[in-house]
Protein backbone atom coordinates (compact mmCIF):
# COMPACT_ATOMS: atom_id res chain seq x y z
CA UNK A 1 0.00 0.00 0.00
CA UNK A 2 1.09 3.80 -0.60
CA UNK A 3 1.95 6.11 1.86
CA UNK A 4 0.55 9.67 1.58
CA UNK A 5 3.65 12.36 2.02
CA UNK A 6 3.09 14.51 5.21
CA UNK A 7 2.61 17.66 3.68
CA UNK A 8 -0.28 15.90 1.64
CA UNK A 9 -1.88 15.00 4.40
CA UNK A 10 -1.91 17.92 6.43
CA UNK A 11 -3.35 20.02 3.27
CA UNK A 12 -6.26 17.14 2.97
CA UNK A 13 -7.03 17.36 6.72
CA UNK A 14 -6.55 21.43 6.53
CA UNK A 15 -9.10 21.46 2.95
CA UNK A 16 -12.08 19.19 4.80
CA UNK A 17 -11.86 21.22 7.91
CA UNK A 18 -12.56 24.12 6.34
CA UNK A 19 -14.90 23.06 4.42
CA UNK A 20 -16.74 21.19 7.55
CA UNK A 21 -16.51 24.90 9.21
CA UNK A 22 -17.65 25.93 6.34
CA UNK A 23 -20.80 23.87 6.11
CA UNK A 24 -21.54 24.39 9.82
CA UNK A 25 -21.26 27.95 9.58
CA UNK A 26 -23.33 28.77 6.42
CA UNK A 27 -27.36 28.63 7.90
CA UNK A 28 -25.70 31.31 10.50
CA UNK A 29 -24.21 33.24 7.14
CA UNK A 30 -27.43 33.07 5.68
CA UNK A 31 -30.21 33.60 8.11
CA UNK A 32 -28.02 36.42 10.61
CA UNK A 33 -29.66 39.44 8.79
CA UNK A 34 -33.38 38.03 8.79
CA UNK A 35 -35.44 38.92 11.87
CA UNK A 36 -37.23 34.71 11.83
CA UNK A 37 -35.73 31.66 10.58
CA UNK A 38 -38.14 30.92 7.61
CA UNK A 39 -40.66 28.02 8.07
CA UNK A 40 -39.14 25.21 5.84
CA UNK A 41 -35.98 25.12 7.61
CA UNK A 42 -37.71 24.94 11.19
CA UNK A 43 -40.05 22.11 9.27
CA UNK A 44 -36.06 20.59 8.42
CA UNK A 45 -34.97 20.74 11.97
CA UNK A 46 -38.34 18.99 13.70
CA UNK A 47 -37.84 16.22 11.01
CA UNK A 48 -34.37 15.35 9.86
CA UNK A 49 -33.03 14.06 13.23
CA UNK A 50 -36.06 11.78 13.32
CA UNK A 51 -35.23 10.05 9.87
CA UNK A 52 -31.68 10.23 10.15
CA UNK A 53 -31.99 8.00 13.09
CA UNK A 54 -34.99 6.01 11.22
CA UNK A 55 -31.61 5.65 8.60
CA UNK A 56 -29.31 4.22 10.91
CA UNK A 57 -32.08 1.45 12.12
CA UNK A 58 -32.17 0.27 8.87
CA UNK A 59 -28.52 0.41 8.04
CA UNK A 60 -27.85 -1.36 11.44
CA UNK A 61 -30.28 -4.46 10.88
CA UNK A 62 -30.46 -4.56 7.52
CA UNK A 63 -27.56 -7.70 7.34
CA UNK A 64 -29.15 -9.26 10.26
CA UNK A 65 -29.80 -13.26 9.19
CA UNK A 66 -32.30 -14.78 11.32
CA UNK A 67 -31.33 -18.24 9.65
CA UNK A 68 -27.82 -18.30 10.75
CA UNK A 69 -26.75 -18.48 14.55
CA UNK A 70 -26.78 -16.50 16.62
CA UNK A 71 -30.08 -15.64 15.03
CA UNK A 72 -30.35 -11.85 15.05
CA UNK A 73 -30.19 -11.68 18.92
CA UNK A 74 -26.81 -9.69 19.67
CA UNK A 75 -28.56 -7.01 17.47
CA UNK A 76 -32.16 -7.56 18.81
CA UNK A 77 -30.88 -7.50 22.96
CA UNK A 78 -28.49 -4.57 22.09
CA UNK A 79 -31.38 -2.12 20.05
CA UNK A 80 -33.69 -2.76 23.19
CA UNK A 81 -30.93 -1.93 25.30
CA UNK A 82 -30.85 1.34 23.59
CA UNK A 83 -34.43 1.90 23.14
CA UNK A 84 -34.66 1.54 27.45
CA UNK A 85 -31.76 3.37 28.49
CA UNK A 86 -32.74 6.29 25.56
CA UNK A 87 -36.13 5.76 27.60
CA UNK A 88 -34.71 6.38 30.92
CA UNK A 89 -32.05 8.87 30.28
CA UNK A 90 -33.62 10.78 27.28
CA UNK A 91 -29.49 11.45 26.04
CA UNK A 92 -28.98 10.28 22.28
CA UNK A 93 -25.55 10.39 22.88
CA UNK A 94 -25.54 7.95 26.00
CA UNK A 95 -28.12 5.46 24.34
CA UNK A 96 -26.04 5.32 21.28
CA UNK A 97 -22.45 5.34 22.79
CA UNK A 98 -23.70 2.56 25.42
CA UNK A 99 -25.48 0.66 22.80
CA UNK A 100 -22.66 0.45 20.53
CA UNK A 101 -20.12 -0.94 23.78
CA UNK A 102 -22.92 -2.90 24.75
CA UNK A 103 -23.47 -4.48 21.57
CA UNK A 104 -19.64 -5.04 20.69
CA UNK A 105 -19.41 -6.98 24.22
CA UNK A 106 -22.26 -9.23 23.24
CA UNK A 107 -20.18 -10.00 20.16
CA UNK A 108 -16.98 -9.98 21.12
CA UNK A 109 -17.76 -11.88 24.59
CA UNK A 110 -20.94 -13.90 25.07
CA UNK A 111 -22.04 -14.35 21.03
CA UNK A 112 -18.46 -15.12 20.33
Amino acid sequence: MRSIPDSQAIAMIAIMSLLTFFVRGLPFLLFSGKSKTPAYIMYLGKVLPYAIIGMLVVYCFKNVSLLQAPFGLPELIAGIAIVLVHCWKKNTLLSVGGGTLFYMFLVQIIFK
